[in-house]
């Protein structure tokens, strides 16, 4: 049986799972292929890791350049992340005539163009299915079961930390900070969870499913981000009194020539299947216009989901050297001639329907005041509660709008804030709900 060598680069957490998945699945990863997986080296600097794992003899290397220049190796599986060691690795992996396998979508949202071209220039292939929604199959998905499909629209839950702590304070009624400690805790969260809750980490992925959806070029600068270390339980307990949830949701769409592409805090009616997607899990859904919609949903994150994500890939190139068809499948899904640039709209082009919250001096006459501002703008209110506890002699006062401009609603609250009868800056959070005008 013909034998396809494995360098792996990373033995962290997702990369000593790939090696337990190389080395205990071996015979089944044959039976599949038709080939021997061999994981001929696995390369990292810390040598005092509890791995759990036992590499045989001679296949661990502190040498990532020993990696890459073996002439013998077939396939290099980059687990390091970040965008400093693995993109010179890569790009020299790429250099060498190899096929990459990687999860990192901070490093493919920033410089994955470049990437992409070098490894259409050395025809070899450059697969990241673990990079977007852990072992969901999304890239797969999107580049091969929906190819027949023009991509309408992609809204997703793809940070498992996110959801994690919005679950905690809509089940638990407790702060941002106290469900962020429990994620810290429970390891869902790195010590510095930057990255994750304010949205970056959604926002790479966002960018990646963008090229694959719509034909263009990787567009991270474009996508606008905002997280969650705003969201209140008191913004979740209004948003329960209207049916809805708040999820930090990724969502990109293709409207007249022109793709939204976001990261924010979002309302979702209760019986969107999104709304109930809750812990660390992730979940997306993608309309397309011959199957409607579909929605994949599993484990974002974590040793061996994500794991499972890279041996698919390693499994598709191996399968495309038996068969010397390597770049089978574009990476991108479209045939490099016809990746291009598509606007993306402006955030203040954005139409939505929004939820403000105003802490409003209990006096007459001032929701009046915050109703005129909104009507010279245009904004149509759907839907006002004013009622709750007093607090520093501020009551909050609630609105659900119809559609409106954001730039509109940007203006309106701007001049509201100015208001002496309101004590705090407004707080807005769109909301995605089919149902309403």
């Amino acid at each position: 049986m013909k034998s396809i060598n494995i360098g792996l680069l990373g033995c962290g957490t997702v990369g000593t799972g790939v090696a337990k998945l190389l080395m205990g699945n071996k015979a089944l990863l044959s039976a599949r292929v038709g080939a021997e997986l061999n994981l001929k080296w696995a390369a990292d600097v810390d040598t005092e890791a509890e791995r759990k794992i036992t590499f045989a003899e001679g296949v661990f290397t502190t040498n990532a350049r020993q990696v890459i220049d073996d002439p013998q190796v077939d396939i290099i599986v980059e687990m390091i992340g970040g965008q400093g060691i693995a993109m010179q690795l890569i790009q020299q992996a790429i250099e060498n005539g190899k096929h990459v396998v990687t999860a990192n979508k901070a490093l493919l949202a920033s410089r994955g163009n470049e990437l992409f071209t070098a490894a259409a220039r050395q025809g070899v292939d450059l697969a990241f299915e673990a990079a977007v929604g852990g072992c969901m199959p999304i890239i797969k998905t999107m580049r091969e079961s929906l190819a027949g499909n023009h991509i309408q629209a992609m809204t997703g839950i793809l940070n498992g930390t996110c959801n994690y702590i919005l679950s905690r304070i809509t089940d638990a009624g407790i702060s941002f900070e106290a469900a962020l400690a429990e994620a810290q805790q429970e390891g869902y969260a790195e010590a510095d969870p930057t990255l994750d809750v304010e949205g970056f980490d959604a926002a790479h992925k966002t960018a990646i499913l963008g090229a694959l959806a719509y034909g263009m070029e990787i567009n991270l600068n474009d996508v606008y981000i905002e997280g969650i270390s705003s969201v209140t339980p008191l913004d979740i307990e209004f948003a329960g009194q209207f049916g809805y949830r708040i999820k930090l949701l990724a969502i990109s769409k293709m409207t007249n020539g022109m793709v939204e592409s976001r990261v924010h805090p979002t309302m979702i009616p209760r019986d969107n299947l999104l709304s109930n997607v809750n812990g660390t899990l992730n979940a997306i859904t993608i309309t397309g216009d011959a199957v409607g919609e579909i929605m994949l949903y599993g484990h974002g994150a974590g040793m061996m989901p994500t794991a499972s994500a890279v041996i698919s890939d390693i499994v598709d190139i191996a399968r495309n050297l038996l068969c010397t068809a390597p770049r089978r499948v574009p990476p991108l899904a479209y045939q490099r001639n016809s990746i291009r640039k598509i606007p993306v709209l402006p955030m203040e082009e954005l139409i939505s329907n929004y939820y403000f919250r105003f802490s409003a001096l209990d006096q007459p006459g001032v929701l009046s005041k915050i109703s005129g501002i909104l009507g010279e703008y245009n904004i149509s209110i759907h839907y006002v509660h004013q009622k709750g506890r007093k607090t520093n002699g501020a009551v909050p006062v609630v609105m659900i709008t119809h559609r409106v401009k954001e730039a509109d609603v940007k203006q309106a609250l701007a001049e509201i804030q100015n208001l002496k009868v309101v004590s705090k800056e407004p707080v807005l959070i769109r909301i995605e709900d089919a149902h309403m005008e």
